[in-house]
């Protein structure tokens, strides 16, 4: 077992403890993915990385992305926050305007603003159009919804699975108290105009027969962000709140571009660093 820098970043928040926070560990190439697992099982967090040497001569790390149980192809939150401490520990990206990470879903493309904020580049559905019947009856039920409180339903899955429900309003989504979901499902509403943040959302997945929720959402914004855009339900840029049931207070930045790209960003914070035995 040997010795491995190691922190915590909290991400998509301006103030420490106010967003959702991720392990890192770094220069972890010989690291096993069973002691993987076990580290991310250990530490309980909604994910833990490993950032690992690249086999992509395009890349400019590679990165391991655990949840307590099972490792994942992408995630949103880990993406920024593994690329903030990769910089913090001196990487320097092969292009000056953008950090390129290997991940299970192939090449993600990271760019940094002028504020230091980063930002990734949505990754293409791996599922996309309605929800069929039977998942959007289930879905309800379990939320305790009627049809006349959704405003539409889709597949959003760009890796963890995701199912998307647009709701009637902000009101609705922060109501919502469920006690079991059969599959990760992102619900959003949206805010009146002028508010500070253009939706609320919310993420909720199953672990262990009990439903967890998520206090910001990375991948799920991203993918919600390319339906709603996509359906015109939303114009970019705007700003997206979440985790305020929890305690939170994570904003999402989104952004396109001419080339029709999605880019999803937010504030990055390390608060705990130190070292790791694995």
């Amino acid at each position: 077992m040997t010795e491995h820098p190691y922190t915590v970043v909290d991400v998509f928040a301006d103030q420490p403890y106010h967003g959702n926070p991720l392990a890192v560990v770094s220069r972890a190439g010989g690291v096993s993915a069973a002691a993987m697992q076990r580290f991310a099982s250990w530490t309980n967090l909604s994910e833990t990385t490993f950032i690992v040497p690249p086999t992509d001569a395009a890349a400019d790390y590679r990165l391991r992305i655990f949840t307590p149980q099972q490792e994942l192809p992408f995630a949103g939150h880990p993406t920024l926050g593994s690329c903030h401490a990769w910089l913090a520990a001196g990487g320097v990206p092969r292009q000056a305007d953008m950090i390129i990470q290997q991940c299970g879903a192939g090449l993600v493309r990271i760019r940094r603003s002028p504020d230091g904020r980063l930002a990734f580049a949505a990754p293409p559905l791996r599922r996309a159009g309605p929800l069929d019947a039977a998942t959007r009856a289930q879905l309800l039920g379990e939320l305790n919804l009627d049809d006349a409180q959704v405003r539409d339903a889709a597949w959003v899955d760009n890796g963890p699975g995701w199912a998307g429900l647009l709701l009637a309003d902000t009101a609705t989504v922060l109501a919502l108290n469920p006690v079991r979901v059969s599959q990760p499902v992102g619900v959003i509403g949206a805010y009146p105009a002028g508010a500070p943040a253009a939706f609320e959302v919310r993420a909720f997945f199953p672990q262990h027969g009990f439903v967890l929720e998520d206090p910001v959402t990375g991948s799920l914004n991203a993918s919600l962000a390319q339906w709603l855009i996509g359906a015109g339900y939303a114009h970019a840029p705007y700003v997206v709140a979440q985790g305020q049931v929890l305690g939170r207070a994570g904003r999402v930045h989104i952004a396109g571009d001419a080339a029709g790209d999605i880019w999803v960003g937010g504030a990055t914070l390390t608060c705990v660093r130190g070292t790791v035995v694995l």
